[in-house]
């Protein structure tokens, strides 16, 4: 039964010898795990039980959850075929769930090594030291994403209220508070960024040029002054965004709230920060800073 499946993969769909091989492996792994329970049992007569044996089974070998779930997806489609073509009454798979995968730990930056990159010190005042310090200020101060600062236009950044409207994915805009740091911050820049220039650019964030700063020219800026004052191997817009999610709820804030400040659409994405993640994050936080 096996080997027809494998000449269906290699004749019928054309698969590599390399895939058909790593299917071939991934079923003799599981024939030899269902025999040395019982030498009576067969592909006929495997139910879910077996099934769910097998992946605790890989699971205490210590694999991973890609790795299980690879192998369960060969499984799952030999016996689709076997099922299709009568060699089976059941599907002992179907319905089945595989591990679900460990999401990785947002990186983040300490608050220590927030304070040092954000020392005036560290910045001179031409103005594309300015522009690059209010750009990493903003990503700080408000969680935004790379393409909402990019496309934050003067209008947007309400100073009476201090807030600024973001417009995020799918076009659905949000309404951002921000502190007196950062309306300082901005003022600043705003009155720099005119003196500099006289244009009728309506983008907030602009080059020495005038014109709207780019995706790429961000990811530079953050890059190059986060390297400053971190050795994290990410050291993008977002972990300025995951910086500000955990000062957030490190500082008590409720996790509805900071959905809503990150404009994400289910409380499960925000979650990430949360149950056993979010304790890793709130203890090295707080080691960093023991005042928090």
């Amino acid at each position: 039964m096996v080997d027809l499946f494998l000449d269906y993969l290699k004749l019928e769909r054309n698969y590599s010898p390399a895939t058909v091989k790593h299917y071939r492996d991934d079923l003799k792994e599981f024939e030899r795990f269902f025999q040395e329970l019982d030498l009576q049992l067969s592909w006929e007569t495997i139910d879910s039980d077996i099934v769910r044996r097998w992946m605790e089974a890989m699971m205490d070998r210590g694999n991973v959850a890609s790795s299980v779930n690879r192998r369960l997806s060969a499984l799952r489609s030999f016996y689709r075929y076997a099922l299709r073509r009568n060699l089976v009454e059941k599907d002992p798979v179907h319905g089945i769930q595989g591990p679900k995968r460990k999401r990785p730990l947002p990186q983040f930056l300490k608050e220590a090594e927030m304070d040092r990159l954000l020392d005036e010190n560290m910045w001179t005042d031409c103005y594309k030291d300015v522009l690059a310090r209010t750009i990493i200020v903003t990503f700080y101060e408000t969680g935004i994403r790379i393409s909402e600062l990019i496309g934050l236009n003067d209008k947007d950044v309400d100073y009476i209220n201090c807030e600024i409207k973001v417009t995020g994915k799918r076009d659905k805009q949000r309404i951002i508070p921000f502190g007196d740091e950062l309306s300082e911050t901005l003022i600043s820049y705003q009155h720099r960024r005119n003196a500099e220039m006289k244009c009728e650019s309506e983008a907030f964030f602009r080059t020495e040029k005038g014109e709207r700063v780019t995706d790429a020219q961000v990811r530079q800026i953050v890059k190059t002054n986060l390297s400053k004052v971190s050795t994290l191997k990410k050291r993008s817009p977002h972990v300025l965004r995951h910086t500000f999610a955990t000062a957030m709820l490190n500082h008590e804030a409720g996790l509805e709230s900071v959905k809503k400040l990150l404009g994400h659409e289910s409380l499960s994405t925000t979650e990430i920060y949360t149950h056993t993640t979010f304790e890793q994050l709130k203890k090295v936080y707080k080691n960093a800073h023991p005042r928090a």
